[in-house]
């Protein structure tokens, strides 16, 4: 049984946590710049391997411009099989006055990124390839793109 992240709270115990996207479930589509969405239904859901989680989980996309950032990376650039995505959950990084806003309304929560295939395990694990160290390190793992929220600081 999967692991299912609906609320902040759910999603909390992986906030900061590199997560690599295993699969993007739209249940909206973006048609002429426009979002067609499902009233109270999430835009999407993401099947997420996380080093902090025990096994696979769901994430479901709630906010807009999360799943406008998802869309963008699956949909509309793709991924190469030299890739992988990972995301970022964070209420950590809102700037001073998102976070003031977060108390009234919601905030995009996620960082998505396009990495090189295998830069997960390289964020997450030390012993991962211990032959790469400094540079070479960060050039292995280093986003080729990167999705953010401009509530983040």
């Amino acid at each position: 049984m999967e692991i299912a992240l609906v609320t902040d709270a759910d999603w909390q115990p992986i906030e900061d946590y590199p997560c690599r996207v295993t699969d993007f479930v739209p249940m909206a589509k973006v048609e002429d710049g426009e979002i067609i969405a499902v009233p109270n239904v999430p835009y999407a859901a993401v099947h997420l391997e996380c080093s902090e989680l025990s096994r696979e989980a769901v994430g479901y996309i709630c906010h807009r411009v999360d799943f406008i950032h998802l869309w963008a990376v699956f949909k509309e650039r793709g991924v190469e099989p030299d890739e992988e995505v990972i995301i970022f959950w964070s209420k950590r990084h809102l700037t001073r006055f998102a976070k003031f806003l977060s108390f009234f309304t919601a905030m995009p929560r996620l960082c998505v990124m396009i990495c090189p295939k295998g830069a997960c395990e390289l964020m997450t694990d030390p012993d991962c390839r211990p032959e790469l160290q400094g540079l070479d390190r960060w050039h292995a793992e280093r986003p080729i793109v990167t999705l953010k929220p401009v509530a983040w600081a």
